[in-house]
């Protein structure tokens, strides 16, 4: 596991809380930001399991 895939996953967490936290608060923005950063998180993940499968490949 590499560090895109535990940046990944904590940036998804991270929007959770924030998605969370706009839906509390009836804050749309905050809840957008939220929304976005689980994306981000996302694709940040997608990509570090790209590179441990071209690392596994060339092990």
């Amino acid at each position: 596991m590499n560090s895109d895939r535990i940046e990944g996953a904590a940036k998804q967490a991270e929007g959770k809380l924030k998605e969370g936290a706009g839906k509390l608060s009836g804050d749309e923005k905050l809840k957008a930001e939220g929304r976005m950063d689980q994306v981000e998180g996302k694709v940040q993940n997608a990509v570090g399991g790209a590179k441990d499968a071209v690392d596994g490949k060339r092990a």
